[in-house]
């Protein structure tokens, strides 16, 4: 398969800080490597903006529009496309932008809701707000300013590992969207909290964009993937059964691989973990 690595290097509008540094590090130490040795075809495109004094919101829609224009240019091509960014917003808007929400479901992998409005945050960070965005809450404004932007029916998207503050988690789970808690997945297994949301969202969607926020893993079990974990989350095996009933009932249309600093990584796990979680949805 030939296979676009877009690398976007920027954290709340800031480039190559914390979460920034990931991409080069996921791309440099294994990924690249990893998808070639696997008989992939890779082209590697970095994503940048000239802007000396950048300002994180206009930054970040920016950004989502350069990587849709990434995204259909590698399908034009007939690349699959591969997007490393700092932040969530940035990974999942322009992509689904350029793969085209129509018939696209999502499979939300994070171990924070992502589901903050303006007038709901308290933290006021825009990658808070990512499947909010996604799903067409707020932001419609700007998120309509990225060609080929569509927001995802809730009722198409499946969250995985989610946990954190209760007003968080009372407000996904009172959407559309199908909720596959870090508690539920602790009171029955992977597999079966996983398997019924993705059958029912099978019935109706074929094709997905599979959203890989890495601090949905476990930061004891594991390692932190950057400064903001959460506990509770799944292990690396745990979330690479899931990863693998995704490949198996859908059509993978593209990847966002998000939230990675490589600072708080011990013994590069989180790293490794990602390297099979990628090369298993590629295939």
């Amino acid at each position: 398969m030939k296979v676009h690595v877009i690398e976007v290097p920027y954290d709340s509008g800031k480039k190559g800080a914390r979460m920034g540094r990931g991409p080069e590090h996921l791309a440099r130490n294994g990924l690249v490597e990893r998808l070639g040795d696997r008989g992939h075809e890779l082209r590697s495109e970095v994503v940048e903006l000239e802007d000396c004094f950048p300002a994180e919101i206009e930054t970040a829609f920016e950004l989502d529009r350069l990587v849709a224009e990434q995204v259909r240019d590698a399908l034009k091509l007939g690349e699959f496309p591969l997007v490393l960014a700092g932040d969530c917003n940035v990974a999942s808007v322009g992509t689904v932008a350029g793969l085209g929400s129509e018939g696209l479901g999502v499979l939300w992998f994070d171990g924070h809701t992502d589901f903050d409005t303006p007038e709901t945050t308290r933290h006021g960070s825009l990658d808070g707000m990512a499947l909010a965005i996604v799903t067409g809450r707020c932001w419609r404004r700007m998120s309509g300013s990225v060609p080929g932007f569509n927001p995802v029916a809730e009722g198409n998207v499946v969250h995985v590992g989610s946990r954190g503050l209760p007003e968080e988690l009372e407000r996904l789970e009172s959407s559309g969207v199908s909720v596959v808690g870090a508690t539920l997945v602790r009171n029955v297994g992977m597999p079966e909290a996983v398997a019924s949301a993705l059958e029912a969202l099978w019935k109706r969607i074929h094709r997905v964009y599979v959203h890989l926020d890495l601090d949905v893993l476990d930061p004891d079990m594991v390692a932190p993937a950057n400064g903001f974990t959460n506990p509770g989350g799944p292990s690396v095996e745990e979330a690479e059964e899931a990863v693998r009933m995704v490949r198996k009932r859908f059509d993978v249309a593209g990847i966002g691989v998000a939230s990675y600093d490589p600072a708080y990584d011990r013994d590069d796990k989180v790293l490794r973990a990602c390297l099979r979680f990628v090369e298993i949805l590629v295939g």
